[in-house]
């Protein structure tokens, strides 16, 4: 079982997420960590390789050159190796570009399922890994709960709003992951040594076979024009009391509000 799965290397949710002069995510004074989404998408293709007896867990990322420590977590839960698409041309790219890129990386690689997170914390839009499986004709299953490969097909559960729905499709094939797949793995004392000396393959715009196609900061389709902080939020107004008058009391401020 060969998986590639898409990391990606983000600003630290746990820090303060800053805007630079060109209203880009300031990549540079915030600590990076690997998408929260896509360890989820790792841990499932860990666990499938380990079902399995054999295999090998590729990682790749469309990133800045800095992206190798990042990368190296990923590599300590237990990941073989990486490729690291970089290139000064690619700052400021868009949707667009991320698509036509990871998809012609995945032409110079082999594998049987790409496993994706559902989104990305700096950018939520979530339509990334579609657009590839279009890219590349490749059957797009998404939501997962469930993955269960054979050796030609693939049986996902796909979250829906009454349960989920079963999907079946031939191999290779793209599998959106989801956080019912079970929580990732701490890296060990083990994995975090192992992954110092797991090749990280480096690979710029020339490497790839990308025609015509242009891509890059210098052609996106979308653009941050303007922010503005949310509006400060009004007094609140805390209700204490026995049980029964501090229900009554919210009930009468909601209907006088017309909420209920």
């Amino acid at each position: 079982m060969r998986i590639v799965v898409l990391v990606k290397p983000v600003p630290d949710t746990t820090g303060q997420e800053r805007l630079g002069p060109d209203l880009r995510v300031d990549r540079v004074g915030v600590p990076a960590v690997v998408n929260a989404n896509d360890e989820y998408a790792l841990e499932a293709a860990l666990k499938l390789v380990e079902a399995a007896g054999e295999g090998e867990v590729t990682l790749l990322a469309m990133a800045p050159a800095g992206a190798p420590e990042t990368l190296r977590k990923a590599l300590a839960m237990g990941a073989h190796r990486a490729v690291l698409v970089t290139d000064p041309a690619l700052g400021g790219s868009d949707t667009l570009t991320t698509v036509r890129v990871l998809a012609a990386a995945l032409r110079r690689l082999e594998y049987d399922l790409v496993l994706a997170g559902a989104d990305t914390s700096d950018g939520g839009g979530g339509v990334v890994a579609a657009g590839i499986a279009v890219t590349l004709g490749l059957p797009y299953l998404s939501y997962a709960a469930k993955i269960e490969p054979s050796a030609d097909r693939v049986v996902v559960h796909r979250l829906s709003a009454v349960g989920y729905d079963q999907l079946e499709a031939g191999l290779p094939a793209l599998v959106v992951a989801t956080q019912a797949l079970g929580e990732p793995r701490y890296p060990s004392l083990k994995g975090i040594m192992a992954a110092r000396s797991k090749e990280i393959l480096s690979w710029s715009l020339a490497d790839l076979e990308l025609g015509d196609a242009p891509v890059g900061g210098a052609v996106t389709t979308t653009a941050v024009v303007e922010t503005h902080a949310p509006p400060a939020r009004a007094a609140t107004r805390v209700v204490r009391g026995p049980a029964g008058e501090a229900a009554a009391e919210v009930v009468a401020f909601l209907a006088e509000r017309r909420l209920i």
